[in-house]
């Protein structure tokens, strides 16, 4: 019995359609924080800090998938 050939050209379309995604929203992070997440000096309180720490714990997250480290190590 012979195999066929896996047509896999629709997972390779929607892996990078992903990645084409997941680019544009690094671009728009690495924008914003070079703005200082559209925060000026003087105005920063504890809110901000709030806010800024949670999205270091989201992308911490991430990271520890992509790298398997933390809670993610294998």
């Amino acid at each position: 019995m012979t195999r066929r050939a896996t047509d896999n050209s629709k997972a390779i379309d929607a892996f990078v359609a992903a990645k084409l995604e997941i680019d544009a929203m690094l671009d728009r992070l690495q924008a914003l924080s070079a703005d200082h997440f559209d925060t000026s000096p003087d105005a920063i309180n504890w809110g901000h800090v709030g806010t800024l720490s949670h999205y270091r714990e989201k992308l911490r997250e991430i990271t520890g998938m992509a790298f398997r480290e933390g809670e993610h190590a294998e």
